[in-house]
């Protein structure tokens, strides 16, 4: 009896324990802070109240008259900025733990006509990188899957939860392709430049997507079939409309050929991926009203006789002409680099964009790009509560100290293995 009686005392200690750990402040108010919209609106001495995982007034505290008992907690950010989560678009985030080792990478998948292969259950949440980027403030990231000439399905992924069930905002929101491109740029050691080499295959690639093109959408079209195709499913969102069409695509002329098959088949949301020479094609992006994910903007143009600055300048070029885009970081060491984001937007400031253009293409112009806009990527009353604060410009690597975090109204915890070794140094060396 003795020790039965030791289990329940036991048991009991550790469930009032477990009560403890997990409690969480359910109505907060967040004073004084100047909030960043994420709409191009900012708001100096801000009232930002949060209940029950929602944002549930934005205001400003001038003249405004509260009352602190009706919240959990109240905090003052006098002189810290508040901003919505940022949002990383395109990326291999959760889905690899070490590249070099072919079975933890999971963006990679057999074969050349993937739209069946879904990024969202492979995410992994307990990724070591994830920490490192949520320091930074990018609270959100879209698992893309990657190779072939129709990659998969990604997915718009939390970076907190237990595991891909508790971290999905947004399962399927879109199937990539890796559109052919009618030449490949390979750098020439004689010219020590990028020279431009006609695609012997594209005929073939070309060929091969249009009939899969037009036999999945013949298929969708069709009454429901007792034997499922599993490939020709996956497509049904993209010609319902439910579902985005990300196009990998760089040049002008492959970006136009791409517009031509979207009209074709009638797809409702496309989406480039890449888009080098979007900014020759304005007026049909425009027009066709089709969004563009922009590569990093610290980067070099192809060609010796383009602008020095042309990819930073990039941006605002979309900006000026009234085509929707935003930030991605696809590229090497993409998931490590996703922590450079918001410094990768910031760069844009210098070339055109205001600093409120260049954090709608982190926060709002992404979520609207996604199809998550009512959910996330503003603050604003009725949206999910993602949100970070920091001391500095967000968009300033010198200023960027994210110090509190919110997804869904959940505190975020910003420690991360680098942050613990620098601790564990300054400590060591007696810094102060």
């Amino acid at each position: 009896m003795q020790g039965k009686n030791y289990i329940s005392v036991l048991c009991f200690a550790l469930c009032c324990l477990n009560s403890v750990a997990q409690k969480q402040y359910t109505h907060i108010a967040l004073l004084n802070g100047v909030a960043h919209i994420g709409n191009g609106q900012v708001i100096e001495g801000s009232l930002i109240s949060i209940n029950n995982g929602k944002i549930e007034t934005v205001s400003e505290t001038k003249g405004l008259r509260l009352d602190y008992r009706s919240f959990d907690t109240v905090i003052d950010l006098e002189g810290k900025h508040v901003y919505p989560a940022l949002i990383n678009c395109n990326n291999v985030l959760g889905l690899h733990d070490a590249e070099a080792i072919r079975a933890t990478v999971d963006f990679h998948e057999v074969g050349n006509i993937n739209p069946h292969v879904r990024a969202l259950i492979a995410y992994n949440t307990d990724n070591l990188i994830i920490p490192t980027i949520k320091t930074n403030g990018v609270l959100y990231t879209q698992a893309t899957p990657r190779s072939g000439l129709i990659s998969g399905s990604s997915s718009i992924m939390a970076l907190e939860g237990w595991n891909w069930e508790d971290a999905v905002l947004k399962a399927d929101d879109g199937i990539h392709i890796n559109f052919p491109r009618m030449t490949i740029h390979k750098w020439s050691e004689e010219e020590e430049a990028v020279a431009k080499v006609t695609n012997k295959k594209y005929t073939e690639e070309m060929s091969h997507l249009l009939k899969f093109l037009s036999d999945a959408q013949a298929y969708c079209s069709g009454a429901a079939a007792e034997e499922k195709n599993i490939r020709f499913e996956a497509m049904r969102g993209v010609f319902s409309g439910s579902a985005n069409l990300y196009i990998r695509a760089d040049r002008a002329k492959d970006i136009l050929v791409a517009i031509n098959v979207v009209a074709k088949y009638k797809i409702k949301r496309p989406v480039i991926v890449g888009g080098k020479e979007s900014y020759k094609v304005t007026a049909d992006l425009h027009k066709n009203n089709i969004p563009v994910m922009l590569n990093r903007v610290n980067d070099l143009p192809d060609y010796a006789d383009d602008d020095v600055d042309l990819v930073y300048r990039l941006p605002y070029l979309l900006q000026k002409d009234s085509v929707l885009f935003c930030f991605q970081m696809e590229g090497d060491m993409e998931a490590m680099h996703s922590r450079n984001l918001p410094f990768n937007a910031g760069e844009s400031v210098a070339y055109g964009l205001t600093k409120e253009q260049a954090l709608m293409g982190i926060t709002s112009n992404p979520a609207k790009i996604l199809g998550v806009d009512k959910l996330i990527g503003t603050i604003e009353e009725g949206k999910i509560a993602s949100l970070v604060v920091s001391t500095g410009d967000i968009l300033d690597m010198k200023s960027n100290n994210i110090v509190m975090a919110y997804i869904a109204g959940n505190a975020v915890n910003l420690n991360n293995r680098q942050s613990e070794l620098y601790l564990k140094y300054k400590t060591k060396y007696g810094i102060k």
